[in-house]
């Protein structure tokens, strides 16, 4: 199933149905979904290296020794266990770098993603509420923005303003928005018409009571499959920009920049990059795999 499918059964699955549905039944389902409890079970272990950085990591991430510069990893002949995973141009532990790498990304993706969800959510449910002249000026922001190429975008932003971390969290939840937006409307249009909103609005309930009470939890599901995606994307655009040298600056340990320092070594040296990237790649597989598992358990009736 690719995202693009994801996100469309997201947004056409019955809202009121996943409601309806029993909670046990739910929590069964979540159980035996095996991609579910793999991708759960990888982000919950990378949060928690995250976070237990300072106590995990053997030596400082930004201390320099030139004299063990490149040693390899342990795993090869010339490797110590004094630095696991070896070290890099400049002397660095990688495996610090790693667990404090974990952080940046995660950070940026969470981040980003969050001012994405607020500007995106808002907007489509709006739009998909009220219909007419707001539904108007949402659907042509939306389309002005997917005109926009977000990483040369955020190419521009990022070289205009500076790379940092706070910068970077900001813009690129500036260019993630829309895909929340689409769905969002497209979800708050379905639930729209039925009784219960009806009856709400039959009784005096204001506009804001409606949306917050009526609306956001019959479109939750969808919301939580988008900002999944969403997370992933940012880490990826985040690792791109640093890449890229653009990114967050050094010497912050991010994976992407260290991709980027270690491409002059990777014909000598391959586990330099090859070591960040396998980092990358089972954090945005494992958001991936979270994201798809709990699409099929909220919603199995629009299963591709």
């Amino acid at each position: 199933m690719t995202a693009t499918d994801m996100i469309d059964s997201s947004a056409t699955a019955a809202p009121d149905a996943v409601a309806a549905r029993p909670r046990s039944d739910t929590w069964h389902r979540a159980r035996r979904h095996t991609g579910l409890l793999i991708g759960a079970a990888l982000v919950l272990g990378i949060v928690i290296l995250a976070l237990l950085a300072p106590l995990l990591a053997p030596h400082d991430p930004y201390l320099q020794n030139l004299s063990a510069r490149l040693i390899p990893p342990v795993w090869q002949g010339e490797g110590s266990w004094a630095h696991p995973l070896g070290t890099d141009a400049l002397g660095r532990d990688y495996l610090s770098r790693i667990l404090y790498g974990a952080r940046i990304s995660l950070l940026i993706g969470f981040g980003a993603t969050a001012i994405a969800l607020v500007i995106g959510t808002t907007m489509g449910v709006l739009a998909g509420y009220f219909g007419g002249w707001p539904d108007f000026i949402v659907s042509f922001i939306v389309n002005v923005r997917l005109a926009l190429p977000a990483m040369l975008v955020a190419l521009v932003v990022v070289a205009l303003v500076g790379g940092s971390l706070n910068v970077v969290i900001w813009t690129l939840g500036f260019l993630v928005w829309d895909r929340f937006a689409v769905v969002m409307r497209a979800a708050t249009q379905q639930i729209r018409s039925l009784d219960y909103l009806a009856a709400a609005e039959a009784a005096g309930a204001s506009v804001l009571r409606i949306l917050l009470s009526e609306v956001m939890p019959n479109v939750l599901g969808a919301l939580i499959v988008v900002a999944t995606l969403e997370i992933a994307q940012a880490i990826l655009f985040e690792a791109a920009l640093s890449f890229l040298g653009l990114g967050v600056q050094p010497p912050t340990p991010s994976w992407g920049l260290m991709i980027s320092e270690g491409k002059a070594h990777m014909f000598f040296r391959p586990w330099v990059i090859a070591i960040p990237g396998v980092a990358l790649f089972v954090l945005v597989l494992a958001i991936n795999l979270l994201g798809d598992g709990i699409r099929d358990v909220t919603a199995p009736e629009g299963r591709a």
